[in-house]
């Protein structure tokens, strides 16, 4: 029931534009192709909602660097970094031509970079620029001196749920942002290929599914091996074609899912679904594939190609991941946002002058344990925002309600979720805009916060800086 009604608002709305994405109005009915699609020929986990994907990799002999570019939710307000890539990219044939930068969102650009993504998506595969692969992958990232490990694997959206108190095995961690959807949709609605970007963590503090493969990789066939763009890192690619690995590796994510085991682990009742798969990063495009899925499943079946998500596995646990704040930048301000903090909080707000960046950095990465602090850069200076009686257990569960209520006001026009501090220091002080420093999450508190208290506020954590992000290197057909 619950996803009947997640396919009808989703679509409805889109349908009747409520969400203010004028070239986003969907039809009723499926493409015109989708009935003529092959189905799922990949061998399927069911209980565990796994599944083994065939994707496909650009020819060797293309230029690995130009092919592969940053996820697209990333330099959202640096347009002058996807101008570099273009730049870099010239006429290769890369990734960078089969995705929709969201920093050209809302330029009046949007219909004719969709119409290119699938064009070149289409002919990519008819070129023959494209080799199929089957199987699952093992990526290794090395960047800013971590390297961390992730499997490369389809997911089952039929257990995917991202409703607020959902008990579904694969769940959201944060709040979706359902304007966030149109353009999303639009792109994957009538795209051959999906490119993820989506990384989805498991809770294994033991180290019993990726990391025994790590140990082996040696032994696996290599799949690509290249420098990033940018000083973005290297990326490697394993092919995991042993049954005995594949074996070893499924049983250990099925007793993950063991609910004994979990209610065990997390000190829960059965009242609790098993959470298997938390997002990560990528919230918004497998809630994008969620709603495409269940508008179209009636009329396409259950073994339609597009049921499923391709994504990144990592462990939580892993040493070369880590937590990172999603900092926040208001533009275009047109009121005082102290006045307006007193109004919203009363007296449990008070703020602080600060002499320099660093002393607000200090302040706000150390959080003294007397309530909570937020870090602000404006064209004024720098300062800081202590909340002493604080609603929410984390800084930006406080604030993103005041932000949410001073636009809607019409006090400011937008919000960027940006990653860096410097990126807070360099737009913070233009003119009109109010940069916001938050602190990071411990990532060992993830799992459990969502089991006990569901989604946690939208942008709380990132998972590594920018250019730390999943870079697209494979595909797969979803039609």
């Amino acid at each position: 029931m619950r996803s009947n009604l997640i396919s009808f608002f989703y679509f409805h709305a889109l349908r009747y534009n409520i969400f203010g994405f004028s070239f986003v109005a969907l039809k009723d009915e499926p493409p015109a192709s989708i009935n003529n699609q092959r189905e799922i020929k990949m061998k399927t986990y069911p209980e565990i909602a796994v599944g083994k994907p065939s994707v496909f990799l650009p020819r060797k002999e293309l230029d690995m660097q130009k092919w592969a570019v940053v996820a697209c939710d990333q330099f959202t307000s640096e347009p002058e970094y996807w101008q570099d890539v273009q730049h870099i990219v010239g006429d290769a044939p890369s990734t960078l031509n089969m995705i929709l930068p969201e920093v050209y969102l809302g330029k009046g650009e949007e219909i004719d970079i969709i119409q290119k993504t699938q064009s070149t998506m289409k002919r990519y595969l008819a070129e023959g620029l494209l080799v199929e692969h089957e199987g699952f992958i093992l990526v290794e990232r090395t960047v800013a001196g971590k390297t961390r490990h992730g499997i490369l694997m389809a997911l089952d959206l039929e257990a995917y749920d991202f409703s607020v108190g959902s008990q579904s095995l694969i769940r959201a961690t944060e709040g979706t942002v359902l304007d966030r959807l149109p353009p999303r949709i639009k792109i994957r609605e009538g795209a051959p290929l999906e490119l993820p970007h989506i990384l989805v963590l498991i809770d294994d503090p033991q180290r019993t599914v990726i990391e025994p493969i790590v140990a082996q990789k040696t032994s696996l066939p290599a799949l690509y091996d290249f420098e990033l763009m940018k000083g973005s890192g290297h990326l490697r690619g394993f092919s995991i074609q042993d049954s005995h690995i594949e074996n070893q590796m499924i049983s250990a994510i099925k007793q993950l899912a063991d609910s004994d085991d979990f209610n065990t682990k997390y000190q829960v009742n059965s009242d609790h679904g098993v959470l298997l798969f938390a997002m990560g990063d990528g919230n918004h495009s497998l809630a994008t594939a969620k709603a495409i899925w269940e508008k179209n499943k009636s009329t396409v079946g259950m073994d339609h190609p597009s049921r499923y998500a391709l994504i990144e596995l990592e462990n939580v646990h892993d040493t070369g991941l880590e937590f990172e704040p999603i900092h926040r930048v208001v533009f275009s301000c047109k009121a005082d946002y102290k006045s307006a903090m007193l109004s919203f909080f009363g007296e449990s707000v008070t703020f602080e002058e600060c002499q320099t960046y660093q002393l607000v950095k200090d302040n706000v990465y150390a959080q003294n344990n007397i309530g909570q602090i937020v870090g602000v850069v404006s064209e004024y200076g720098f300062g800081l925002i202590h909340f002493t009686h604080p609603e929410s257990n984390l800084p930006v569960g406080t604030l993103q309600p005041f932000l949410d209520n001073w636009l809607k006001a019409g006090a400011a026009s937008e919000i960027d979720y940006v990653h860096g501090d410097d990126v807070v220091l360099r737009l913070g002080q233009k003119p009109g805009t109010l940069g916001l420093l938050l602190p990071p999450m411990p990532k060992s508190d993830l799992f459990k916060t969502v089991i006990l208290d569901g989604a946690l506020p939208r942008k709380t954590f990132s998972m590594g800086e920018a250019i730390e992000k999943r870079f697209y290197v494979e595909s797969r057909k979803i039609q």
